[in-house]
């Protein structure tokens, strides 16, 4: 205690200002003197500067139980260089292990492709899909190709193609003489493959030839949603080429990036996390924004993909928690969170957090690789606020990882006492799939213009 007391001090002793008045507000919380609440951008500022390294004062007891957690590691024959681990609440280290040192984190790399996706485009940002065609609509029948322009969108799945092809009915459309051409970066039902995505599109405009997989997902949809009838006569094209004199009918927008990135978080998706990346501009460029919007060493991110796969993707433990605190950063200025774009435990029962048993109101992100366990997030707890981990496990029995991490946490969570906090602001993204509202369909006049 008089240690910290002396530090506390030592900052008084740098005046008047916000950075040192908010860094002894803090220390007086870590005595135990009520203070005003850090902002969570102020925090990582703060972290970020040389005067960081005197007030890291890890917790003894958070110690005690990393040590017995990384016991029970060992004593499964788990080798502890493999093992890393960083504890951080506000400025406070509270325990850490091989926390600079890169590992293999499996998805944990999704925590970059999330900051850098927000980073560029926005929570907000809608990924725009356009239906064209090159010839007139007469009595129903489009007499001429139907064209897809596809902008990147990673979560255009069979109810967004069937509201497309209810649309097209809407505007008098049942019939295409020529063919469905793809072009752009057009993706449906998770395939990069454009003949593929364009065949289950054009199957999912014809409800006459709807699969087993078509008909479960129109049966979800709400009570009255419209079978689609838009046969196309010659088939599926991939343009090669530009195509002139298109008329735009449609313009297809995505639900927003923030529930993207959490429908992505949710299951891990290896296929939209791709996507994504590549919309960015490909794994270099968005390593690049992630170190600059987390101000991490360069030498604690090697990232070759999007998604994870492959112990090539390597993150440092401290790196993982300054992304996933850069996220909440950025998030906060639109009043959204962490817990707006990745799964939380209570909340999001299914997808990768199916059989967890992590502390309620934990915010998750998971990661797992033949060799490779990983976990990732912010913790509420009673005692000391949110806390901020990664652990990083590597070896053979991913089974026994996921296990011990779970009793890991709920140790932590013993200690502190939690405080689940379920105010997630974005509704669940199934509920707003296949969404007729966010068909913008043009009137014969627009369309005209669109020429």
């Amino acid at each position: 205690m008089k240690h910290r007391v002396e530090e506390i001090a030592m900052f008084q002793r740098f005046g008047a200002g916000v950075l040192a008045s908010g860094i002894v507000a803090l220390l007086l919380k870590i005595v135990g003197w009520h203070t005003p609440a850090v902002h969570t951008a102020q925090m990582i500022a703060w972290q970020n500067m040389p005067l960081f390294t005197r007030i890291n004062l890890p917790d003894p007891t958070t110690e005690a139980i990393m040590s017995q957690y990384l016991q029970g590691l060992s004593a499964k024959k788990m080798v502890a260089s493999q093992q890393g681990i960083w504890i951080q609440s506000g400025l406070t280290v509270l325990a850490k292990h091989q926390d600079r040192v890169p590992l293999p984190a499996a998805s944990l790399t999704k925590i970059a492709t999330t900051l850098a996706s927000l980073e560029t485009w926005g929570p907000n940002h809608q990924f725009e899909t356009l239906v064209s065609a090159t010839g007139p609509i007469k009595n129903g029948v489009l007499q001429g190709d139907l064209v897809i322009t596809g902008g990147g969108d990673p979560l255009f799945v069979w109810e967004e193609a069937i509201a497309v092809g209810n649309s097209l009915n809407q505007m008098g459309i049942r019939q295409v003489t020529g063919s469905l051409i793809i072009t752009g970066n057009f993706y449906m039902n998770y395939s990069q493959d454009l003949p593929s995505s364009g065949q289950l599109l054009r199957q999912a405009i014809n409800s006459k030839l709807w699969s087993r997989g078509f008909i479960y997902r129109h049966a979800i949809m709400p009570k009255g949603t419209p079978k689609p009838q838009v046969v196309i006569a010659r088939g599926v094209k991939v343009a090669t080429f530009p195509i002139p004199k298109q008329i735009l009918l449609i313009r297809h927008r995505s639900v927003s990036l923030v529930q993207i990135l959490k429908e992505m978080n949710i299951h891990s998706n290896n296929e939209m996390a791709e996507m994504l990346t590549k919309a960015l501009g490909g794994p270099e460029v968005r390593s690049q924004l992630v170190i600059k919007a987390a101000n991490i060493p360069p030498e604690e991110l090697h990232l070759v993909n999007g998604s994870g796969l492959g112990v090539e993707n390597q993150i440092s433990p401290y790196a993982v928690c300054a992304m996933f605190m850069a996220v909440d950063r950025f998030l906060q200025s639109y009043k959204l969170s962490v817990f707006d774009v990745f799964p939380v435990s209570g909340l999001d029962k299914n997808g990768t957090l199916f059989g967890r048993h992590i502390p309620l109101g934990t915010a998750i992100k998971t990661g797992t690789l033949n060799t490779v366990s990983a976990l990732a997030g912010v913790m509420p707890t009673r005692d000391r606020g949110p806390v901020w981990f990664a652990i990083i496990n590597r070896g053979n029995d991913v089974s026994e990882f996921r296990k011990q991490q779970d009793e890991f946490l709920q140790r932590l969570a013993q200690q502190w006492g939690t405080v689940p906090s379920f105010n997630v602001s974005t509704t669940q993204v199934p509920n707003l799939l296949g969404d007729p509202k966010r068909n913008e369909k043009m009137t014969t006049v627009q369309a005209k213009a669109q020429r």
